[in-house]
């Protein structure tokens, strides 16, 4: 049996440290619940530098992978006004899904009723941010020095300028096609790191997961449980039954294929809760795996890891559902069509916003006259399920990339069918 046979695959390696992690962290816990040795040297010490190192390692790539694959991929486009079209396809799709989301998440609360009877007391308080308003979002989307734009990782402007030095690249001639051979070579190496860093991922979840899990208060999900399951379940459920469907009705592609080859991506939206520090790998399995062409998955992965809420719209869902059960306010079906208007526009209104979870939240409660200090209940369990909502968030990337590619005519129809097309990507 040749060496590449004996050799476990990533994900699989992935899923060991993962799992290896999380047992370790409960058994942490439960023996050595107030050790400050444990503190101090594991959960404190080697787990959080491990595991930190590898969330610096993948945010490292963040800002100079998108801006280089987008310069590449919108200079690559035969016709720059397409651009328009790409965007409109784009934004409308994560719309669309983060309205079915947050509908979907409501109906189920309703139907479950988790607040319904609980007497809950909480110290944890919550101020919210102010979100911006609308016409500030659209202002700031153009930066006034595009190098504090990659200095602070202000995506939707890092978007806006690569959009406009890609166009101009392929508009200016010769120049622009020099230019765009080394944007090419600087492509293929940001994209060799990425596929070496994806090698390092066992370690760094393993240490993510063995930090979280001997960290968490258990007490705190038993006292939450039916809220915390039933968002759970409306997670998963629109991870392995919306995007499937959608996927198969407008593309016309294998959901069994598109989740299988999503899976290495999922694990690393659940360990990192950042779609952005996911954002190489996401990138690296469209446009490797799934056979989306760079000039759409530059384009629609970066925007999707900044305005797709949709794993956010079911929480806010549950969640106002959840408060007012929990305060006796009874909720009208215009409350109810306000909170899914309320959150599916937010999701671009406060794109880049960090905690941008809760101040949509925040919002959401406003609008229908719920307390703020609601909140508080329910963050003692946001962290494991915001580890969730990233690995259904990026999903949705994956799926509305391939879809705008199908539309597009740029998917490659036999990579995207091909079980193999991954592993030949991995071998260093």
């Amino acid at each position: 049996m040749s060496e590449n046979k004996k050799k476990l695959s990533l994900t699989s390696r992935i899923v060991i440290g993962m799992v290896a992690g999380i047992v370790l962290g409960i058994l942490l816990k439960a023996l050595f619940p107030d050790s400050t040795i444990v503190e101090g040297y594991l959960t404190k010490g080697i787990f959080y530098v491990v595991g930190q190192i590898f969330i610096a390692s993948l945010q490292m790539l963040v800002v100079p992978l998108v801006f280089v694959s987008l310069v590449v991929g919108t200079c690559s486009l035969s016709d720059p006004s397409k651009l328009g079209r790409l965007g409109g396809k784009a934004v409308g799709l994560y719309l669309i899904t983060t309205a079915i989301a947050i509908t979907f998440a409501i109906a189920m609360a309703v139907l479950v009723q988790p607040g319904t009877g609980l007497e809950l007391a909480t110290d944890a308080t919550y101020e919210p941010t102010q979100a911006p308003s609308l016409a500030q979002v659209i202002i700031d989307l153009f930066p006034t020095n595009p190098f504090n734009a990659f200095a602070n990782g202000n995506m939707l402007q890092i978007i806006v300028f690569a959009l406009l030095f890609g166009i101009s690249m392929a508009l200016v001639g010769k120049a622009g096609d020099r230019v765009k051979t080394l944007f090419d070579d600087f492509n293929e190496v940001i994209m060799k790191l990425v596929i070496i860093l994806m090698n390092i991922a066992p370690y760094g979840v393993f240490a993510l997961m063995a930090k979280l899990f001997a960290e968490t208060s258990f007490e705190t999900i038993f006292s939450l449980g039916k809220y915390f399951l039933l968002v759970l379940f409306v997670l998963i459920a629109h991870a392995l039954i919306t995007y499937p469907v959608i996927l198969k009705g407008l593309s016309g592609m294998n959901p069994r294929i598109f989740l299988r080859k999503m899976r290495e991506v999922q694990i690393f939206g659940f360990s990192t809760a950042s779609s952005n520090a996911t954002m190489p790998v996401t990138l690296e399995t469209v446009t490797k795996r799934l056979g989306v062409h760079n000039s759409v998955g530059s384009f629609t992965v970066p925007l999707g890891a900044t305005i797709n809420m949709d794993g956010t719209a079911i929480m806010q869902g549950v969640a106002t559902v959840f408060i007012a059960q929990v305060y006796l306010v009874d909720l009208s079906i215009a409350d109810y069509l306000m909170v899914v208007l309320t959150a599916t526009l937010a999701s671009v209104g406060t794109a880049g916003v960090p905690g941008v979870g809760m101040i949509m939240l925040a919002m959401v409660l406003g609008q229908v006259g719920l307390p703020v200090e609601g909140i508080g209940l329910i963050i003692g369990v946001d962290r494991l399920l915001d580890m969730t909502r990233t690995a259904v968030n990026v999903t949705g990337d994956a799926m509305v990339s391939v879809v705008v590619a199908k539309s597009e005519g740029a998917l490659d129809e036999d990579v995207f069918n091909d079980a193999k097309a991954d592993l030949k990507e991995r071998n260093l």
